[in-house]
């Protein structure tokens, strides 16, 4: 009798990241499936995949960032609806793929009748019947552990910044700097993993900041930017008001050059802001947001430099086809 064979599994994508999807479809060596997409009046739509499913694992592939043709509400919709139709087609395993996490930042109530958006999103995607998500380098992976009841793999961007700060400081003394006391957990996994790399300590610093509305103050430092290359570290650059308050800081504290890293991108006028700071060096970001970094005849950032996301996402869903663990990405790149 001729053993049966697990169907092959697919990625499907919405056109609008289509093209990041097509990336993470080759990095992965998945099949990227075919949609039918139609628009109607009044901004309806048609999501159709244009083939089996049944039983197979199935990746869904869709960054949730605003764009004038696409915006965040409007993806977020796409999203379920495709992974709604997914399943009632069939699908085996589901799972979303959300490089971008929108509403990340909204994950407690910090005045009354606060809303907790990571919750209600977790509660949409589950209804939706995804089995399990991915997400890449989330605002608050712990407050996004408590909003799921399904599998959540937070994927880190952190193993690929290091290689390039590794190539270019192998020598000197270097720091990392947290912009506020929110992500000092996310500087210090960054400098653990700087630190194996070149085999010498690297200081931590971080950088406290007081937020009234729209408003930034504070900047006093704790740690030592004297006489170091320091690279500042955040998940997220939207105004990039955060960013230029630490660049100016660690200026007066005296660093010899000031570098930004930041995973996700949504707004191309907070990295443009950030781009035209004096002091700042170099900016390292990702293109998470699964669109151009910059739209047509805007005036580019010559200090930006694009990591590729495609090879860390398509490693990440090969190891999942496999059965083999995630771990390894969060501590090296590429993996060992």
């Amino acid at each position: 009798m001729t053993p049966r064979t697990s169907p092959e599994p697919l990625i499907f994508a919405p056109g609008e990241s289509r093209a990041l999807a097509q990336a993470v479809s080759q990095a992965a060596g998945v099949p990227l499936a075919e949609l039918e997409e139609r628009e109607y009046e009044g901004g309806e739509f048609k999501l159709r995949p244009l083939r089996s499913v049944r039983g197979q694992a199935v990746f869904v592939l869709q960054s949730l960032v605003e764009t004038r043709a696409a915006p965040i509400a409007l993806r977020l919709v796409r999203l379920l609806f495709l992974l709604q139709t997914l399943k009632d087609a069939g699908a085996g395993e589901l799972t979303a793929v959300i490089p971008y996490l929108a509403y990340a930042r909204k994950d407690r109530r910090n005045k009354p009748r606060d809303p907790v958006y990571t919750r209600y999103l977790a509660q949409l995607l589950e209804a939706a019947g995804v089995d399990r998500v991915i997400v890449l380098d989330v605002h608050n992976s712990a407050a996004l552990d408590n909003a799921f009841r399904i599998p959540t793999d937070h994927l880190t961007a952190l193993p690929m910044m290091a290689e390039h700060f590794a190539a270019q400081f192998p020598a000197g003394k270097l720091a990392v700097a947290s912009p506020d006391i929110g992500g000092i957990k996310r500087a210090q996994q960054f400098r653990e993993i700087l630190e194996r790399r070149l085999g010498r300590e690297i200081e931590l610093i971080f950088i406290e900041k007081r937020r009234d509305g729209q408003v930034i103050s504070g900047g006093a430092i704790v740690g030592d930017a004297h006489g170091r290359n320091v690279v500042v570290l955040d998940d997220l650059c939207a105004s990039g008001a955060t960013l230029m308050k630490a660049v100016t800081s660690l200026h007066n504290a005296g660093a010899t050059s000031v570098h930004a890293a930041v995973t996700h991108t949504p707004l191309e006028a907070g990295l443009a802001a950030l781009g035209t700071t004096n002091g700042i060096a170099q900016i390292i970001v990702t293109d998470s947001i699964g669109h151009p970094m910059f739209s047509e005849g805007s005036e580019r950032c010559d200090k930006v430099r694009v990591l590729p996301i495609a090879p860390l996402l398509g490693c990440a869903i090969a190891r999942i086809t496999r059965g083999e663990p995630l771990a390894p990405l969060s501590e090296h790149w590429p993996p060992r």
